[in-house]
């Protein structure tokens, strides 16, 4: 029992670190450190090199002589399998067991370890096979392929332009409950009418409110152009 306990946490333990790769890499092209693994994981770099150790004795990474990490054809497979399940588990938090937005993503991290192929399978059937998360990530196929995301931040959007939300790409709980707070939803139209000089705020109207939204926070929102 011991010794099967201990084995399923190196085996979430390893998937974490698959995640973080797949979020720090930006695509299957892309690259990272391990100090940028271990800020985002707030663990020591010593750990961070021990696993990646781990992972490209797996075959899952592969490290250059600048000590970028790349995840391998397979690494990036098993990194997006488990997107798919955590994402898929974020909306089935929402839609079904009605939690906030705010709290499905540790609980999600739980969830998504348990899921096997055939669960996972019904679970995207019963909910429609949804194309994004409750934050408006979008979920790869069961094929691992995922859609373009929109790359502009609201931070970047001139003022005088609209736009609609796409997603938010921190799903910390004080920054999601903020965004709520304002109705700064996914897939809610925002138009920004003033932008302050020197990393001012943003004046935006979200219907017929109009708040000031500072850079940080709007650096962490996403947006799409009107269709």
């Amino acid at each position: 029992m011991k010794q099967d306990i201990q084995k399923n946490r190196r085996s979430e333990s390893r998937e974490e670190y698959l995640e973080t790769l797949f979020h720090l890499c930006g695509g299957p092209d892309g690259a990272t450190t391990i100090s940028s693994v271990a800020e985002d994981l707030g663990v020591s770099p010593a750990s961070v090199s021990q696993m990646m150790s781990r992972l490209a004795k797996d075959g899952a990474i592969e490290r250059d002589k600048d000590g970028q990490i790349r995840l391998t054809v397979s690494g990036w497979a098993d990194a997006v399998r488990l997107v798919r399940r955590h994402r898929l588990s974020e909306r089935f938090l929402t839609d079904y067991l009605e939690l906030p937005w705010d709290q499905v993503h540790e609980e999600a991290c739980k969830l998504e370890h348990a899921l096997s192929d055939e669960v996972e399978a019904g679970l995207a059937e019963r909910l429609g096979n949804p194309r994004t998360c409750p934050h408006g990530r979008v979920i790869p196929t069961a094929d691992g392929e995922i859609a373009k995301e929109a790359d502009q931040k609201l931070a970047e959007v001139s003022a005088g332009q609209k736009c609609v939300i796409s997603f938010v790409s921190d799903e910390q709980p004080e920054l999601l409950r903020y965004l709520a707070s304002l109705g700064l939803l996914p897939e809610t139209p925002v138009c920004v009418e003033e932008v302050a000089p020197f990393n001012g705020p943003l004046l935006v109207r979200v219907g017929r409110a109009r708040y000031a939204l500072g850079r940080d926070v709007a650096r962490k929102v996403f947006v799409r152009w009107p269709e």
